[in-house]
């Protein structure tokens, strides 16, 4: 008797908050209409190991700016434990270093996303969203003297390929992953947040359209921000500005430490 009590005293929505299980993801709420004060909300999203994806965006070996190729260097310490701890729970891994499949072209892993069963995306959502609150318009370079060249030949070496992931800078075919597998969210890292993880053809905006849940894992990306440029704050401080940015038009976030507890 007090069991069904308890759940008419209390909605879905609050008995999932309760809940231990699940990933804690944090969105961004407009509670005031046209105030344009938008507060952070955290809840409990069910996540599945099994019916999990993580891709990992344009983790390159090298950057054309300097100042990016360091904190990628240091973001890939944390990211390779993540990677291979949630692999071994079951999330499928994806890599997916743009412009660089010639160096895969005969890995199992690039064959087969190339091989998968193709599945036409549905007619996208018609979302759209105000211009990113950071300006990289001169590239975002934050040290001085660098001009952009294509640096790039692969993913960072550090990063772990496992036998069942797979390599792919298509769209398309991490769509068809995605249905292959039953994928019901697509956990993104890697950078850069205000360019490529938002933009590519298999990054947020492309898959929120496409009617995929995404969740950015906050804390293993980076923007390509320079302090000198609008709004004029840290680096630091812009990439929060551009993960908030997400938050409140795009998709929630989680932190990879509350992925693993979620995951077990």
């Amino acid at each position: 008797m007090w069991r069904r009590l308890f759940l008419f005293a209390f909605p879905p929505a609050m008995l999932l908050r309760a809940s231990p299980a699940g990933l804690k993801v944090r969105t961004r709420v407009e509670p005031f209409k046209g105030s344009g004060i938008w507060q952070p909300v955290e809840y409990i999203e069910p996540v599945e190991a099994s019916r999990s994806a993580l891709i990992l965006c344009d983790v390159w070996d090298r950057h054309w700016c300097r100042g990016a190729t360091l904190r990628v260097n240091q973001l890939v310490k944390k990211m390779a434990p993540v990677v291979n701890r949630v692999r071994s729970k079951g999330v499928l891994i994806i890599h997916a270093p743009s412009e660089t499949m010639s160096s895969y072209e005969q890995a199992p892993q690039r064959l087969a996303a190339i091989g998968l069963p193709k599945v036409a995306p549905p007619a996208p959502l018609d979302l759209d969203a105000p211009p990113i609150p950071v300006d990289s318009s001169d590239g975002g370079c934050d040290t001085a003297g660098e001009s952009f060249f294509k640096a790039w030949t692969k993913e960072h070496p550090e990063i772990p390929i496992g036998d069942e992931d797979l390599i792919t800078d298509q769209g398309e075919q991490v769509y068809s992953a995605l249905k292959a597998r039953g994928i019901q969210h697509l956990l993104v890292a890697g950078v850069h947040t205000n360019m490529c993880i938002l933009n590519r053809s298999f990054a947020i905006k492309q898959m929120t359209k496409w009617g995929v849940r995404c969740i950015l894992l906050r804390d293993l990306t980076d923007a390509m921000y320079n302090p000198q440029d609008k709004p004029y704050v840290s680096h630091e401080r812009g990439t929060e500005m551009v993960v908030e940015y997400i938050e409140q038009y795009w998709c929630p976030t989680a932190l990879s430490a509350d992925l693993l507890a979620a995951l077990g």
